[in-house]
């Protein structure tokens, strides 16, 4: 557990230091929210209706940013190497990599989320449900994220490769998140949603480490 403290403090550092905390995803997320309106019309009763998806919509594609330098920087300088070889296994090693992302910039992003949604219309009934939704989805864009980015270590185009990786794994979360809100807002069954992300979410944090570690030790042979 001290090995874990000290690597997750180690990520955080990194993330706010050299990845700009969440002030970049911040600046996109806001870019989204505002543009996105632009392209469906700016009549209030469609933005409202909209509002749930689009905020998820933004808060998938913001997640994307950093991912792709999630492993390549240590995997560059030869840190990773050496976190191979310490105490920490690295399945460890990439938890602490996707917590420390979901704490720099999914849950800044999941605090926004209810502000982007007031702006466009949204009931603001749905906020709690709407940061409790973000803040899972965020976990499971983190872990997710992870994994593309694991996969993708040491190629090329490792941007474009991480996004062609994790899109198609992004869309349940957005879709459970969205109906879930957009059934709370509604009057309708809405827990059957939340219910699926959150094990998604679950899923995807007890399952991804798994396969990261493997393709770390891939890429490092």
């Amino acid at each position: 557990m001290r090995a874990f403290g000290i690597l997750l403090r180690r990520e955080l550092a990194l993330a706010w230091g050299k990845g700009g905390g969440p002030l970049l995803a911040l600046t996109f997320y806001a870019c989204v929210v505002v543009l996105l309106p632009m392209a469906s019309g700016r009549a209030p009763e469609r933005l409202a209706a909209i509002a749930p998806g689009i905020a998820w919509l933004a808060l998938a594609l913001a997640a994307l940013l950093s991912l792709e330098r999630l492993f390549e920087r240590d995997y560059e300088d030869g840190t990773l190497d050496l976190l191979a070889m310490g105490p920490a296994p690295l399945e460890a090693v990439a938890v602490a990599k996707c917590l420390a992302q979901w704490l720099a910039t999914g849950a800044p992003l999941a605090l926004a989320a209810p502000v982007a949604a007031l702006m466009l219309g949204a009931d603001p009934k749905v906020m709690p449900l709407l940061v409790l939704c973000a803040l899972a989805g965020g976990l499971a864009f983190a872990f997710l994220g992870g994994l593309g980015a694991a996969l993708a270590l040491g190629s090329k185009r490792g941007g474009l490769l991480v996004a062609v990786i994790v899109l198609p794994l992004f869309a349940p979360p957005v879709i459970f998140g969205a109906g879930a809100l957009d059934g709370y807002a509604a009057g309708l069954p809405w827990t059957g949603g939340l219910l699926l992300l959150l094990a998604y979410s679950a899923g995807a944090v007890a399952l991804t480490p798994l396969a990261m570690g493997a393709a770390c030790r891939n890429a490092l042979d």
